[in-house]
């Protein structure tokens, strides 16, 4: 009987404890955010996947404080210029949508691309064609890798010239291709052909705005790979491929080709052999 009272009065004094505990730190949030405007903001319903076309279902109205709120999250105010666009990326439960998530019609409908560059991060157009921009199919919100084919005078012999490519950057997210800075699949129908273009603005690091400044008046040429926007992996950077290379590394690609196909059972791509 002593026994079971030691025990309920344990158990008593740690709930009593747990209540303190929430009342002061309750006490002391008040304290910092007195004073302090909240605003309602749009925010997820639920797990929103990419493709998802937002309306009143999925999508829910949060108090937040106003203070540090970032310019690109959408207020309940705009809330209906979010209304019927598609999500170009996930959004999870209880996040707020903001700008770039969706699909725009214009570069005037958000006042220009600056709102769609993420902080501490540059816009910057590169060239590309047909060829370098996976026949003209990369699109806004895309992610890619870009690799760069450079003309290097060859060290062995003076006289010749060697053509290298390697990975420049990996997982480059795209802003804008020529004008058209994000895709609204309700409003493309099939019948509608989307514009071509010459260049792609990417988001980048200023260092790597640098990177590839140089790269692009250096004798050569800046291919776009796209990537699956779920794959946000890193593979470690490997040697300049020149001819020489290539006829090295051919017998181990086509070994690791193979056992990707999809009949060979699941395959780490990332992983070296």
């Amino acid at each position: 009987m002593k026994q079971k009272m030691v025990l309920i009065l344990a158990v008593g004094m740690g709930i009593l404890a747990f209540v303190l505990t929430h009342l002061y730190l309750k006490a002391e949030l008040n304290k910092l955010t007195a004073g302090l405007r909240k605003v309602p903001v749009v925010v997820a319903r639920e797990d929103l996947r990419i493709g998802t076309v937002l309306d009143s279902s999925n999508t829910a109205a949060l108090e937040v404080f106003e203070n540090g709120l970032s310019p690109r999250v959408f207020k309940l105010e705009d809330r209906n210029r979010a209304m019927g666009r598609s999500l170009n990326f996930p959004v999870k439960k209880g996040e707020p949508i903001m700008w770039h998530h969706l699909g725009v019609k214009s570069l005037t409908e958000l006042g220009g691309l600056a709102d769609l560059v993420p902080s501490g991060m540059r816009a910057m157009s590169i060239p590309v064609s047909t060829e370098t921009a996976v026949s003209g199919l990369i699109r806004p919100n895309d992610r890619v890798d870009i690799l760069g084919t450079f003309s290097f005078i060859d060290q062995a012999n003076p006289e010749e010239m060697e053509t290298v490519t390697f990975t420049v950057l990996q997982d480059v997210t795209v802003l804008a291709t020529g004008q058209e800075t994000a895709r609204v699949e309700l409003e493309i129908s099939s019948t509608r052909r989307r514009g071509s273009y010459n260049t792609v603005t990417i988001s980048v690091f200023p260092e790597e705005a640098e990177l590839l400044a140089f790269a692009m008046n250096v004798k050569g040429t800046l291919t776009l790979t796209l990537r699956d926007p779920e794959d946000n992996g890193i593979l470690d950077q490997t040697p300049p491929l020149n001819f020489q290379a290539l006829q090295r590394e051919l017998p181990r690609l086509n070994q690791r080709r193979q056992r990707a196909r999809p009949d060979s059972g699941p395959v780490n791509l990332l992983q070296r052999p």
